[in-house]
């Protein structure tokens, strides 16, 4: 609610079947901000629902009548109304009554229709008489002036024309005549208000409350210049030595909530490809007091929230491709899937019930691991991270590596999002009861069976027996095989250079046909059988299995294209062709099973790379030509476009200068915490250790108090910068935002 001008009513609207509401006006919102309070429901109804704003004038004159008496004459001046609400999802079309009410008296004019807008301009003048010459026999002229004008007000009312259907109410202002007492002219913008304040004499009491935990910040940005010296110091953080003494890091650790600082962090970082870096690092940080391989990356850390960010925000297409289709079929199918026997039904058969279950779990389990082709470059990258840390940390678990991937994309990711689906945008509106109980067992199962691929043997940690029993319908070895398979492919591609520090991970092997290079069309020893190997690093082949000499390399970054080769190239069937910076390496597989499963691994592990070819040859370069378009030059463009495609590029609308004043105001929020760190840092560095009570700076990880006393210094350095301008525009907009203004409208009455 970033922004918000300070007048508004918060459009937090909770509506129980269209009868309740829980309303709360902009001002109020810093008092709740960051605790759960109890609200009294209201009613609603069409009367109380409004919005927008009215630019008012109002003059008042003398006139001298024809018999000489002197009147008085009020100019109501409607000029324009500013944010009025849509009707059914479309503008609306507005127009204003303006009367004038007192006492005895209620005359009413009203301005023209204006079609299909939320910001009319009216621009309509009326006059009113305010005094009248017989209202002079017993008092004098200023008297009855005075008496008359404490009892009228001007009222304007918004309507939207309905044409053929009754008029819809949009809001009211009322203004006391007044208002004029002193001046001869007034001009204001006014916020419309709910007619009588939407059903006053309701008792609220009676109508129960809700309780609400709100966040509420508003930031002003500043112009990009002056971002420039926080920015640079944030994205230096993954490249600091300790991460603990990077900017970023300090962040999430003074910040009372680490998801506050982790979302503009996140955002920041992957907005200059420095997330992967940083959250490697800070995984890392975690590892080191992981002691249980069976607990790894189960805790909310800083590394483990800014991971799940990163996920909602760039595998939403990710997901929306993998599991929406299944997710609308479940949703509006409403197949009964209660195995539970206590909540079943009255004529529910539970085995009709497990059956529907399985076949969404199996539906729903073969398209995630079969989607690892549609995972973001993003994830695979820090997939991979996670994979080799964890081996290197646990290097006598086998499994270790499995399950540093499987806590993230099963346990946050797929099942989140299954159990959820509205709040990922795959489904509308949020599901009925029963649907949300299907989406529970589904969501349960597909975690349990996403984490098979971790376990020495095939086993459930499910509580429910039911769930037990349904579980062993899963217990087969070709589940754990087709997680290990899709953890292995999502998290076996790196986009970086490989610092060759880790070991690589082993996809596939087995003996094929190659077709030696440059070799004439004809003859059989062109073609002789290897054994070939395929790494996440490389593809090679070699004499014989076991042999550790390759006799041909290809790295798989220099892997341009794989595709199938057409079987007239050499009259041969399961042929493909890897396609790479140097000539074309022609194979056959033993037969279409095998050649389809390279083609499928290849395809996966080099999806990535740069320069990959949206185009190829389906036949091979033969003496002198392409067999396929008759081009001769062998480097011609080639003719087919690829089957295997690559990954779209993930495109974030991220504005970098509002992340960056939000990590401002963070900072200067937590600048006691910063404050108290600083200090301990001193402390560590003067006494080698902790000397004062350890509630000082227990709670902060301080791996190098030199290094991060140093940060902490640039930290508020940078902040004390930053916050001139703040102030000179809070003084600025103090003064300027007259009430009466249109950022400042008035509210209510004035008297």
């Amino acid at each position: 609610m970033e922004g918000l001008p300070s007048f508004v009513e918060l459009g937090l609207r909770l509506f129980f079947g269209k009868l309740r509401k829980v309303a709360i006006k902009k001002e109020d919102l810093c008092n709740h901000s960051g605790k759960e309070t109890w609200f009294s429901l209201q009613p609603v109804d069409s009367n109380s629902e409004v919005q927008g704003k009215v630019h008012l004038e109002l003059k008042l004159n003398e006139l001298i009548t024809e018999n000489g008496t002197v009147c008085q004459q009020l100019v109501v001046h409607i000029k324009a109304c500013h944010g009025l609400p849509l009707i059914n999802g479309q503008s609306c079309d507005p127009y204003a009554t303006v009367s004038l009410v007192g006492p005895s008296r209620n005359d009413q004019k009203k301005t023209k229709v204006k079609k299909k807008t939320s910001n009319p301009q009216f621009n309509e003048i009326f006059y009113f008489e305010v005094t009248r010459s017989s209202s002079y026999t017993r008092k004098s002229q200023f008297q009855v002036e005075e008496e008359d004008i404490e009892k009228l007000e001007i009222r304007i009312d918004l309507w939207n024309n309905g044409n053929l259907v009754q008029d819809v109410f949009l809001g009211e202002i009322k203004v006391p005549v007044n208002v004029l007492r002193n001046d001869s002219s007034h001009q204001a913008w006014y916020l419309l208000q709910p007619r009588d304040n939407g059903n006053k004499s309701s008792k609220t009491d009676d109508l129960g409350s809700l309780r609400l935990n709100i966040c509420y910040t508003e930031d002003y940005v500043l112009p990009s210049e002056y971002y420039g010296p926080l920015k640079t110091l944030l994205l230096k953080s993954p490249d600091v030595q300790p991460i603990s003494a990077s900017a970023a890091y300090i962040l999430g650790e003074i910040c009372r909530d680490k998801n506050d600082a982790v979302l503009p962090l996140v955002r920041l970082l992957l907005h200059h490809d420095k997330l992967v870096l940083f959250a490697t690092a800070v995984a890392e940080l975690d590892l080191k007091d992981t002691q249980d391989a069976n607990t790894i990356f189960r805790g909310n850390s800083l590394a483990t929230r800014c991971l799940d960010e990163m996920m909602k925000i760039v595998g939403g297409h990710y997901l929306k491709v993998t599991l929406k289709p299944i997710l609308d079929e479940i949703c509006e199918s409403s197949k009964p899937c209660e195995i539970d026997p206590i909540k079943l039904k009255e004529g529910d058969n539970v085995e009709n019930n497990k059956e529907n279950l399985r076949y969404y779990v199996d539906k729903l389990f073969s398209t995630i691991v079969k989607s690892s082709m549609s995972c973001p470059t993003v994830m695979c990258d820090i997939f991979y991270s996670l994979r080799q840390m964890a081996t290197q940390r646990f290097p006598n678990d086998p499994h270790v590596q499995y399950s540093a991937v499987s806590s993230f994309v099963f346990l946050r990711f797929f099942a989140v999002a299954v159990v959820s689906p509205h709040t990922f945008h795959l489904r509308p509106h949020h599901p009925d009861p029963q649907t949300i109980r299907t989406l529970t067992l589904i969501s349960k199962t597909i975690q349990t069976l996403g984490s098979l691929g971790s376990l020495s043997k095939s086993k459930s940690s499910f509580k429910e027996t039911f769930m037990c029993e349904f579980f062993k319908m899963f217990q087969e070895e070709g589940y754990i095989i087709a997680v290990k398979k899709f953890l292995d492919e999502i998290s076996s591609t790196e986009t970086k250079e490989s610092s060759g520090t880790s070991e690589p991970v082993h996809l596939k092997e087995g003996e094929m046909y190659k077709r030696a290079q440059g070799r004439t069309r004809i003859g059989k020893k062109n073609f002789k059988k290897r054994w070939f190997c395929l790494t996440s690093r490389e593809l090679t082949y070699h004499k014989q299995p076991g042999s550790k000499d390759a006799i041909y390399t290809i790295p798989v970054k220099n892997i341009l294209a794989v595709e199938k080769l057409e079987e007239s190239s050499f009259n041969k069937k399961n042929m493909f062709q890897v396609i790479h910076t140097e000539k074309p390496l022609y194979v056959q597989a033993n037969n279409c099973v095998e050649a389809n499963e390279w083609i499928d691994v290849l395809c996966r592990v080099s999806r990535c790379n740069q320069n990959r070819l949206s185009f190829y040859h389906p036949s091979a370069y033969l003496n002198g030509n392409w067999l396929c378009c008759l081009e001769t030059s062998e480097s011609a463009l080639g003719c087919k476009r690829c089957t295997a495609g690559v990954p779209a590029d993930i495109q974030i609308d991220i504005d970098e200068d509002r992340e960056t004043e939000r990590i401002y105001s963070l900072f200067t929020l937590s600048s006691l915490k910063l404050q108290k760190m600083e200090e301990a840092c001193g402390t560590i560095a003067v006494y080698q250790g902790p000397q004062k009570e350890p509630d000082d700076y227990s709670n902060f990880v301080i791996e190098d108090s030199v290094t991060t006393f140093k940060t902490i210094q640039q930290i508020k350095s940078i902040i004390e910068k930053l916050d001139e301008p703040h102030e000179k525009y809070r003084k600025k907009r103090s003064s300027s935002a007259k009430y009466g203004s249109k950022e400042n409208p008035i509210v209510g009455k004035t008297s």
